[in-house]
């Protein structure tokens, strides 16, 4: 028969058990057992090899530029959930907005920018111009979301261009050079300076297209999404999609670079970024239609409205969202811009420096990628 003092011991016990169940049941939760958060989750997530949580980085902060465009979902949608400041433990991200690529690419080379989501045209650009000194392309992020847009009442066929008006977003960017090849092997004839010849290239900023199109100061335009889908909402005809032109209907629109510098002093940091960006990117592709909200509730943030659904609906699928930098479609690229005379032939041998991302694809169960050969030796 139990003694007074053991029952008394034995109800202690149940009393601390008892306060310490919700304890157990809140930490599990923490750590996504049974959470709605985690239903969300992708399986290999590259959370998974996050680094210890309580190791703080090299550096305090980390900036990192992109474009308030489609094409940069990763960087959108990585921010707007904080998936990349999840595996930066402590270190802040200050995020910074550019309009085109010349502007980040001076930021990025004047020590004002850390690492940045940008086209492969600017990205060769930079390299070129600081003879390999300053910037590495350590990642992919999208591939496609380039269109060819028309006035359907004044171009019926590609033929049709020859004597109009077709805007790209700047000279020298990825879309005119693309645009400028395209002409060269129609047979046709245009300066790449002025933009003047058989089809009247006009240089004009994504935000001042729609209305030039609306206006008809302008008979089309090659360009990213959404601009592309908001020249179709203006009454515009998709005349031909970029992809159409790709082997495999692949290329690389936006990659990510780092400052050199950046790399050299803080890998810890640019490791972390990255485990972010693919974990990013892996629950974009399987959540689309969550990452096209948050991409879209980032853009209403930086212009103070969404896009509307006739827009951002018919523009998402057509990006498709990658780790892989497609190296082999950016030496495609360099070659069109040396054939357009809008640069010299570069050597790009070490534009490249997949390490990290590499690692990190291999730590998250995924493929390695390729540079193509223009690693760093």
């Amino acid at each position: 028969m139990p003694t007074a003092g053991n029952a008394r011991t034995t109800l202690r016990r149940s009393i601390v058990a008892a306060a310490a169940l919700p304890l157990l049941i809140g930490a599990l939760a923490s750590c996504g057992y049974g959470s709605e958060a985690a239903k969300d989750e992708p399986k290999n997530s590259a959370s998974n090899v996050a680094a210890d949580a309580g190791k703080k980085l090299s550096a305090s902060e980390v900036r990192i530029g992109y474009f308030p465009n489609l094409t940069h979902a990763t960087a959108l949608v990585g921010l707007q959930e904080g998936l990349i400041e999840k595996e930066l433990n402590g270190t802040k991200i200050k995020p910074q907005s550019f309009n085109a690529g010349p502007s980040e690419i001076e930021a990025l080379n004047g020590g004002s920018l850390d690492i940045g989501f940008i086209g492969p045209s600017p990205s060769i650009n930079g390299y070129v111009k600081s003879k390999g000194s300053n910037l590495r392309i350590i990642s992919g992020s999208a591939s496609g979301g380039v269109k060819l847009v028309v006035n359907p009442e004044k171009i019926k066929t590609l033929d049709d261009l020859k004597g109009k008006k077709i805007a790209t977003p700047q000279k020298g960017n990825t879309q005119d050079v693309a645009f400028l090849n395209w002409i060269s092997e129609k047979g046709w004839k245009v300066d790449p300076e002025s933009g003047k010849g058989d089809v009247s290239v006009v240089r004009t900023d994504n935000k001042v297209t729609p209305d030039a199109f609306k206006q008809g100061s302008i008979d089309g335009a090659w360009v990213p999404e959404p601009t592309a889908s908001k020249l179709v909402s203006d009454g515009g005809s998709v005349l031909l999609d970029e992809t159409a032109l790709w082997p495999d209907k692949k290329f690389v629109i936006t990659n990510i670079i780092v400052s050199r510098k950046f790399l050299k002093e803080h890998p810890d940091v640019v490791e972390a970024v990255l485990k972010g960006t693919v974990k990013t990117n892996e629950w974009i592709n399987a959540n689309p239609d969550k990452a096209k909200a948050s991409a879209n509730a980032k853009l209403a943030a930086e212009s103070g409205k969404p896009l509307d659904a006739k827009i951002i609906d018919p523009a998402w699928p057509s990006i498709a969202i990658t780790d892989d930098p497609l190296a082999s479609t950016l030496k495609t690229q360099s070659e069109w811009a040396v054939k357009a005379k809008l640069i010299e032939q570069p050597d790009l041998a070490g534009i490249y420096d997949l390490t990290l991302l590499n690692k990190v694809l291999k730590a998250a169960g995924k493929p390695e990628v390729s540079d193509a050969g223009l690693g760093a030796k």
